[in-house]
């Protein structure tokens, strides 16, 4: 029998209120509810709370950032980041606590996932969520990567076009091919937005391995190599 949990659940739209009042109510948890501005509060209030559910605003590269240091000060471990499209380009994953984020307009039925995943964890993850080379882990399910066990910063994007080329090793894929199968089929922007997240990411891993490359092939586009 699963125990029950407590849920700080902070957002300031209605919108994801009303959905997540709807999921919560389906799972065995205590549900207290706050905006934004009475989040301090409320984790002062509730010290034996299991999971935060926190709604991104605006700059969620800050928002985040900021809402991470008051779990980390007040010793929590777990939190769900609700993001909208527009914020992924530059949302980190917190890397401090455990965490995993659902895009807002996500199911209820994967928001209710993501729940269980954090609150329960057990029999949700397998040796498929996760990818290994040489000294580098990535893990599908929470959108880490690890190198020598210790949590790289990456934007989700940055993470989304790494696991795609790690789980595809070998193979070359245009800009035009990268931006339909990571970015996704509504992207309209300029396809040299590739390059400036592979030259992020190439930054970002220097020094990590000499075993493996993100390879240029030129006039083609790129792909993930063993070096020569």
């Amino acid at each position: 029998m699963m125990q029950r949990k407590t849920v700080l659940f902070i957002a300031d739209s209605l919108d994801n209120a009303h959905k997540f009042q709807s999921v919560l109510s389906g799972l065995d948890v205590d549900v207290v509810a706050g905006s934004s501005a009475q989040f301090k509060k409320l984790l002062a209030q509730h010290p034996s709370h299991d999971l935060v559910i926190y709604e991104a605003r605006g700059d969620a590269l800050d928002t985040v950032a900021q809402a991470e240091s008051l779990l980390v000060e007040d010793g929590s471990t777990s939190m769900l980041v609700i993001v909208n499209e527009a914020q992924l380009s530059e949302f980190r994953l917190p890397v401090q606590i455990k965490a995993d984020f659902v895009v807002h307009g996500a199911s209820a039925e994967e928001c209710a996932a993501r729940i269980r995943q954090l609150l329960w964890p057990g029999n949700e993850s397998s040796t498929s969520d996760y990818i290994s080379v040489d000294n580098m882990t990535i893990n599908l399910a929470t959108y880490q990567v690890k190198v020598n066990d210790e949590p790289l910063d990456f934007t989700y994007l940055e993470y989304a076009l790494l696991a795609f080329l790690v789980t595809h090793p070998g193979r070359t894929y245009s800009r035009d091919a990268l931006l339909r199968r990571v970015w996704g089929f509504d992207y309209y922007g300029d396809s040299r937005t590739v390059d400036v997240h592979v030259k992020r990411l190439r930054a970002k891993l220097e020094g990590v391995s000499d075993k493996w490359e993100l390879k240029t092939v030129w006039s083609v586009g790129y792909k993930f190599a063993t070096k020569d």
